[in-house]
């Protein structure tokens, strides 16, 4: 299923792109150059819609509190 999103992609003065999201709560994806940065969006998106849909959540649920366990590797 496709679903179109409205990104906010803004130039930073450290020389990067920064795209965040009305549409998908907690998306914010960085990179060097506009298209990888939509890249980035694009996969972050993904999983958050994905993610939520796996909690029963409604497409475009934004719930006020949500505790997802996160693994980083060190």
């Amino acid at each position: 299923m496709e679903r179109v999103i409205n990104l906010h992609v803004e130039k930073l003065p450290e020389g990067v792109c920064l795209a965040t999201s009305d549409d998908v709560q907690g998306l914010v994806a960085q990179g060097r150059t506009i298209v990888e940065t939509l890249e980035i969006a694009r996969d972050v998106a993904r999983k958050l819609l994905d993610e939520q849909e796996g909690l029963g959540m409604p497409a475009g649920a934004t719930p006020d509190v949500i505790d997802i366990p996160l693994v980083v590797g060190m």
